[in-house]
């Protein structure tokens, strides 16, 4: 009966510690948003400093399975190349060896006095607030890590069981238990954070412990290859890489430890400690040999995978260059403007697709392209308010609010379309099926829509030095008129109380007609115009 109230206290702390940990990485991610995105996305061409990126980041959201998965997806998202994701899931590991230092080191024991800082943070009203429950779950970490030793110290009695911990053991035994533990648990702290406080009880041996946290490592892949089911190639090898990593890290030290592990009982340092650092070395290690040799190693992946191209052609990230000045700027932008407009008709006709035909992959393949219309919008923002440095001349600046009002159109479209897609998300949520007359309908209006997406784009084009104000075109009216009628053929099905699918879209007709009405003032704006920037005058600078 002692025994059952140990095994089930023991479980109990390492489902708190493992609560903890995922609420931790939830807290930190929240607080940084998209900057947390972008930080990782700032990784240039060279490697190391993705190394660096990766193991800093990681050791902020103490796990490196939610470091390489968002990095795989801003790798399926176009934001991040390949080979760059790949020096920062190097780094990754590296970050998480900071749990093992804390505690090996007995810093846990701080752990009560880190929650209360945080739960007095959480109930203020100051600023710091924001960091209550971030502060409060690190402290919970650790906590449960002090808990779940206290609950396991009896085991120190236990000489069956100490006698075949202590006693070295196949460490290919132990390097699976830690890959399938790790995988289970899905975090490779939890792993190692046990071998740890074990280490330090003396209840397991440190020949025993090594191989138990070079299988951690192996199993922490398990959760980027969960994310990467649905994404493009290029985030599939970036999955493939983090594993073919930490295996090749484990094949290259593994050797030594069959040859010298005997050795290990003879250390004189604190067991715990000389985990920790052993945990500490054989990561950077790792990640410095396959860092150096990040070339040949990305080429053998692309050519397991092949070069593979991308589910959608991504839109080029506006950067501001050292040598730019505001023409370069705007042509940029004129450029980008044409991009993002074709873009988001694609968008548009895979979003009406998808509620015609009901397919998963068609709406899987829309939801990921306004996922990435999301982050672009949060890019551009970023690029006008840093190309506002340029202006020299009043003509500029009127230029500059010209074209952002422009990218503001185009945003505004973006929202109306996601505002159509969530009403497809609303029939799939409640299993609802529309019956043919109503796909027609929604056929039909899609059909006048694409139409008006096609004659803006060919203005675009071919009207840069029309000045005037435009007309409702030809085509417009045509689409006003199918909005009306569809609007007039919905309300009379709605009348029918059986007919539960034309009340799920009853917001399709208004979705659309807003979708009408700023595609129209987009066009108006006439932005695309090749505006004359005249000689700076004194007066005029620094305006």
């Amino acid at each position: 009966m002692a025994l059952l109230e140990l095994i089930m206290t023991g479980i109990t702390a390492i489902i708190l510690f493992v609560f903890g940990l995922d609420n931790f990485s939830r807290e930190i991610e929240q607080i940084s948003g998209e900057r947390f995105r972008n930080f990782l996305s700032s990784a240039t061409n060279v490697p190391i400093l993705g190394v660096l990126i990766g193991a800093l980041v990681t050791m902020v959201v103490q796990s490196s399975s939610a470091t390489s998965v968002i990095s795989i997806g801003l790798v399926n998202a176009g934001v991040l190349s390949f080979k760059n994701s790949v020096g920062i899931i190097f780094g990754s590991n590296i970050g998480t060896t900071i749990t093992a230092q804390l505690v090996a080191f007995k810093l846990t024991n701080f752990a009560p006095i880190v929650i209360i800082i945080g739960f007095i943070l959480t109930i203020t009203n100051s600023k710091a607030s924001i960091f209550g429950k971030s502060v409060f779950y690190f402290g919970f970490v650790f906590f449960s890590l002090n808990l779940i030793s206290r609950t396991l110290e009896p085991l120190q009695n236990n000489e069956t069981l100490v006698s075949i911990l202590i006693q070295p053991q196949n460490p290919l035994y132990a390097l699976l238990i830690g890959c399938l533990f790790t995988a289970l648990v899905q975090s490779s702290s939890v792993t190692t954070g046990l071998a740890i406080i074990f280490t330090q009880q003396g209840v397991l041996g440190l020949e025993n412990a090594v191989p138990l946290i070079l299988g951690a490592n192996i199993g922490t892949t398990a959760t980027a290859f969960l994310a990467v089911i649905t994404m493009d190639i290029a985030a599939k090898k970036a999955a493939f890489s983090h594993f073919l990593f930490n295996v090749g890290g484990v094949i290259l030290f593994f050797p030594v430890l069959l040859i010298f592990g005997y050795k290990l009982a003879e250390f004189n340092q604190n067991p715990a400690i000389a985990l920790a650092n052993i945990h500490l070395i054989f990561n950077v290690t790792a990640s410095l040999i396959f860092t150096a040799f990040i070339t040949p190693f990305t080429r053998f992946v692309d050519y397991l995978f092949g070069e593979g191209k991308m589910d959608f052609e991504r839109i080029e990230l506006p950067r501001l260059k050292e040598n730019d000045n505001f023409a370069s700027v705007k042509q940029t932008l004129d450029s980008s403007s044409e991009q993002l407009f074709r873009f988001l008709q694609e968008n548009y006709n895979l979003v009406t697709l998808s509620i015609e035909t009901n397919y998963k992959g068609v709406y899987d393949a829309a939801e990921k392209r306004i996922e990435y219309v999301n982050f672009l919008k949060n890019q551009y923002m970023h690029y006008f308010s840093s190309a506002v440095i340029l202006i020299n001349q009043k003509n500029e600046s009127k230029a500059l609010i010209k074209l952002i009002n422009q990218f503001d159109y185009l945003f505004q479209i973006h929202d109306s379309i996601t505002d159509l897609f969530e009403a497809k998300r609303v029939t799939n949520e409640k299993y609802i099926e529309l019956k043919s007359d109503l796909l027609l309908l929604i056929r039909g209006l899609s059909i006048k829509t694409l139409d008006v997406f096609d004659e803006i784009a060919s203005e675009m084009l071919d009207m840069q030095n029309h000045t005037e104000k435009r007309l409702l075109t030809s085509k417009e009216k045509e689409l006003q008129h199918e909005i009306n009628d569809v609007n007039r053929s919905l309300l009379l099905l709605i009348a029918d109380t059986s007919r539960e699918d034309a009340g799920a879209l009853i917001n399709f007709v208004t979705y659309s007609q807003r979708l009408k009405d700023k595609l129209n003032n987009f066009a108006n704006l006439q932005v695309k115009l090749n505006l004359p920037i005249e000689p700076k005058k004194e007066e005029e600078i620094n305006v």
